[in-house]
């Protein structure tokens, strides 16, 4: 792989600390949520960054893949929701929904596009075998 960007970030405090982009652009504090013991969901949690990260990675490789075959739709939106869940071993791991909504077109031709999109996004390719991936396409104005 012919690497085009690189960043760091650096945590203290696991899940309930402190998150730092090398360039200073991200500083947030990070807790526990609600429902996995934690005081409050007014924080951010890996899982809602992972999410944020993961929707707008897609939402490029959708719009990439609209400008490179020309098509003519409205403005897409990319909703990722993720789950975390114990595992057999006491062990951890994620789910993801993607809810992609490309106006303008069929669903059948969102549908295509989306399909494309998941063999291109790297949060995708990162994902494959790894977690589930729910695909849900909408074609709403």
């Amino acid at each position: 792989m012919k690497e085009l960007y690189r960043i760091g970030a650096t945590v203290t405090g696991g899940r309930n600390g402190h998150v730092k982009s090398e360039n200073g652009v991200l500083d947030i504090d990070v807790r526990v949520p609600k429902a996995m013991g934690g005081g409050s969901d007014d924080y951010a949690n890996p899982e809602m960054l992972f999410a944020a990260g993961y929707a707008a990675c897609f939402d490029s490789a959708v719009n990439y893949l609209i400008k490179q075959d020309k098509i003519s739709t409205g403005e897409t939106s990319v909703e990722a929701v993720v789950g975390i869940g114990q595992i057999e071993g006491g062990g951890f791991a994620l789910t993801a929904e993607l809810k992609v909504n490309i106006p303008g077109v069929s669903i059948e031709e969102a549908q295509a596009i989306v399909e494309k999109a998941h063999a291109t996004c790297p949060y995708s390719n990162a994902t494959r075998n790894n977690i589930d991936v729910k695909l849900t396409v909408t074609n709403n104005d």
